[in-house]
């Protein structure tokens, strides 16, 4: 009886728990990405089409994806050199590297503007010195991208280095002594065996790219047509009052958080079920030596 009673309860508190993240999801988080799309279409084809076509819009729209595409590339060059550091070797200093790299996750964006400002800004020797060889970077969409990849540097690192240290350096070791370069270890070991969590963290940094507000709205100057990313022409266009146009630019961002998610559930089946594949591997002692460290060295040694 005291059994069917806990099954109750616990039933019970499965449906009610349930209950509320469901109604939580859907007021604070659907019910509000519903409706940008409604006020989005409110006037019809035309007018959404007709407002992404504006000059300034279009510039937004322009400046946004190219401060991604620069964004993008620097962290995963700097999180998978993070990461291999972190994962691989012990050195002095460690813990301090990946105090900087948690480092974004901590400081405001606004702050991190703040800093670039006070960096670049003509105040200082530097900026001085930039502005006398006519070097651009505050107000500029070099200072932008800075700004960006600070912000957003800490996602490929930090979804890399618990998979690289989770999977050991076993198959980079065998390919190491059989004669591969560091350079072919690299790419035919490492990046096969983390593709999956890098490209969960691309997928990460590139939303959080696009989305960026503070420390872009602190360093860019607000230049209409020229500094200006999706957010900011978003901000600009709400406090004219064009609030229909606003939604339509914030659709835009909307429409990349959907893309993200889906690409983001997408990655997370994969790994899961590689996951599961690696461990029926490893259970049947037939397919574990298919599994072997120096599968993956050969690999490298010959890509062919």
């Amino acid at each position: 009886m005291n059994t069917n009673f806990t099954r109750t309860e616990k039933s019970w508190l499965r449906y009610l728990l349930t209950a509320i993240t469901l109604v939580f999801i859907g007021l604070f988080i659907a019910l509000p990405m519903f409706l940008v799309f409604t006020e989005a279409f409110s006037k019809g084809w035309a007018f959404y089409r007709q407002t992404l076509s504006e000059p300034d819009a279009r510039s937004a729209i322009f400046l946004t994806i190219l401060t991604a595409t620069i964004a993008v590339p620097l962290n995963v060059i700097f999180g998978v050199a993070a990461a291999w550091a972190i994962a691989r070797f012990n050195f002095r200093g460690k813990s301090f590297l990946i105090t900087l790299i948690d480092l974004p996750f901590s400081v405001s964006p606004v702050v991190a503007g703040l800093m670039y400002l006070l960096l670049f800004g003509n105040q200082t020797a530097l900026g001085i010195w930039l502005d006398a060889h006519d070097l651009k970077i505050i107000f500029a969409v070099p200072g932008i991208v800075l700004a960006t990849t600070f912000v957003t540097f800490p996602f490929v690192a930090r979804e890399l280095i618990p998979l690289m240290q989770s999977q050991g350096a076993d198959e980079e070791q065998a390919a190491l002594v059989l004669g591969a370069s560091g350079l072919q270890t690299l790419w035919h070991v490492t990046l096969p065996n983390i593709k999956w969590g890098l490209l969960y963290g691309v997928i990460l940094t590139n939303a959080r790219a696009m989305g960026e507000f503070g420390a872009v709205s602190v360093i860019s100057g607000h230049i209409r047509g020229v500094t200006n990313t999706i957010p900011l022409h978003v901000e600009i266009l709400y406090n004219e009052f064009n609030i229909a146009g606003a939604f339509v630019c914030a659709s835009v961002l909307a429409l990349l958080a959907v893309v993200t998610l889906v690409l983001k559930s997408f990655i997370e089946w994969r790994q899961y079920r590689s996951h599961q594949q690696s461990l029926r591997r490893s259970s049947d002692p037939l397919k574990s030596r298919t599994a072997d460290p120096q599968i993956g060295a050969r690999a490298a040694m010959n890509p062919g």
